[in-house]
């Protein structure tokens, strides 16, 4: 019997009912097939990682349980630790595994729990109560730039110029490296911010706020990401005032570059695809955090409604402009233009100061 035969039945199981072993390009993982078919095979590892692959390509199947069960904590933690190598330690939190540079624990660990808690938090006084992760989070905390771009390289992927960490969905980890400088210092502020934006959308995808089965517009995610950058929302506690809510570079970049030329059209645009992220990325990301910090700041309860709604769609389907359109107007009304001079009325209304 072959390995395609062999998996389908697991496949039409569904996830809880059956944990596999096997080879895909060399590598040997385990984990629960999530979905799939003639073409495709996605499964979910013990790690919390996604794998995709061709039911064709997957060899040595065999069966290793009747229900999945992530990598305990310490089970995780080895296996970092191994792949790291000498010099890293990794430091435990009530949710997160941080890989870092030995004796940098205090650090770094303790930032990455506190704006998972500051996540859960914003959004269960608002109605939507985040589920706990399945897996620990995991944060590499790179020692320099170039140990960085070797283990982004090694990952199979390229880090763009400027960047200094991201939040991978299929990895389900944050990496990012270490800029240096001391706590009142421009290379620590940039450390902070790099780490606040990666670390929300992080939870945000192991909470159920988003789905990495089913990934959300990007305007959504990026603009809560970016929310998150400002000191009134992860920590509201300490600067309640709405001046604090506010993302100072976005909104100079959208009174700057975007609002000058904004048409109903651009709202739209903006919400039923992504290319506006390629072509302009700048102003996409500041329409993207106006639109998010617009929406909660004056409609908190459909916001939350909606983010319900584009979680809740069904697993690795594909969707299209015509879907994401009649979805957005489902919550927040298909009066585009309506919507616009009430969006660039309480843009307007932010101080500059």
């Amino acid at each position: 019997m072959t390995i395609v035969c062999c998996i389908q039945p697991v496949l039409a199981a569904g996830p809880a009912d059956a944990m596999v072993e096997l080879t895909v390009a060399g590598q040997r993982i385990e984990g629960s097939p999530i979905g799939g078919g003639d073409k495709e095979v996605h499964l979910l590892g013990r790690d919390g990682r996604l794998w995709e692959f061709q039911p064709e390509a997957a060899r040595d199947y065999r069966k290793t349980a009747d229900h999945f069960r992530a990598y305990s904590t310490s089970e995780f933690r080895a296996a970092l630790l191994r792949e790291l190598g000498g010099g890293y330690e990794v430091t435990g939190t009530g949710h997160y595994l941080v890989a870092h540079p030995r004796g940098q624990g205090e650090k770094w660990a303790q930032r990455f729990e506190d704006l998972y808690r500051s996540l859960v938090h914003y959004f269960s006084v608002r109605g939507l109560q985040p589920a706990p992760p399945q897996f620990p989070l995991v944060g590499i905390v790179c020692r320099n730039h170039d140990d960085f771009a070797r283990r982004t390289a090694a990952g199979g992927q390229t880090a763009p110029n400027g960047v200094a960490g991201y939040y991978n969905p299929e990895t389900n980890r944050i990496t990012l490296y270490d800029m240096g400088g001391k706590t009142d210092s421009r290379n620590w502020r940039e450390n902070a911010s790099v780490l606040i934006h990666e670390a929300t959308h992080q939870t945000a995808f192991n909470s159920g706020v988003h789905s990495r089965l089913a990934l959300p517009p990007k305007w959504l995610a990026e603009g809560l990401a970016m929310l998150f950058e400002s000191p009134g929302v992860y920590d509201s506690r300490a600067f309640p005032q709405l001046n604090d809510r506010i993302n100072r570079a976005r909104l100079r970049t959208f009174r700057e570059a975007v609002q000058p030329h904004h048409r109903p059209e651009l709202l739209a645009a903006v919400v039923g695809c992504d290319d506006f992220f390629s072509t302009n990325p700048g102003a996409a990301y500041a329409e993207a955090w106006a639109l998010t910090f617009f929406l909660l700041e004056t409609e908190p309860a459909k916001y939350v409604r909606y983010l319900k709604l584009t979680a809740a769609r069904p697993p690795f389907a594909e969707y299209s402009r015509a879907d994401r359109l009649k979805d957005f107007a489902a919550i927040f009304g298909g009066d585009w233009r309506m919507l616009e001079a009430r969006f660039l009325r309480f843009v307007g209304s932010i101080s500059s100061a």
